[in-house]
C-alpha cells in the first residue's frame, strides 16, 4: 500500500530532506505545514493516510497540532516526530492522539509503516 502524507515541521532543510528520502522509499509527500494552522489547513485539504508532527513548531506545539487535527474529525494517522528521543516525550505522546513516535534520525517508510501495523 502506498502511504501519502503530511509533514508537519518549521525547519525548512529538514522538510527538503524528509520528503527526499520518504518518496525514495516509496511515500507519497502530498504536502508539507510549517504551522498549527497551515496543518490543519493541508491535511483538510489533501486528505493524507498519516501526518508526521514535529514536536516542536517554534512558538507553537506540535501536540497542539495533533490536538487540532484529532478535534477536527481528521482520519489520517498521527505520528510525532523530533530531534530528541521518545522518553523525553513519553508521557506527552502517550496522553495525546498520536499513533506513535519517530526520531527524526530514524524516520524511513519502515518506521511509519511498523507504528501503523502495516509491516
Amino acid at each position: 500500500m502506498q502511504l501519502r502524507c503530511v509533514i508537519v515541521d518549521d525547519d525548512e532543510g529538514f522538510l527538503d530532506v524528509a520528503r527526499a528520502l520518504l518518496e525514495r522509499d516509496g511515500v507519497i509527500v502530498a504536502g508539507v505545514a510549517r504551522s498549527v494552522t497551515e496543518a490543519a489547513e493541508r491535511v483538510r485539504a489533501l486528505q493524507p493516510d498519516v501526518v508526521l508532527i514535529d514536536i516542536r513548531l517554534g512558538e507553537e506545539s506540535g501536540f497542539d497540532a495533533a490536538r487540532r487535527l484529532a478535534g477536527n474529525g481528521q482520519a489520517a494517522a498521527l505520528i510525532m516526530i523530533s530531534t530528541h528521543a521518545g522518553e523525553d516525550y513519553a508521557d506527552l505522546i502517550a496522553d495525546s492522539a498520536a499513533t506513535g513516535f519517530v526520531a527524526k534520525a530514524d524516520l524511513s517508510a519502515a518506521a511509519i509503516r511498523r507504528i501503523l501495523g502495516a509491516g
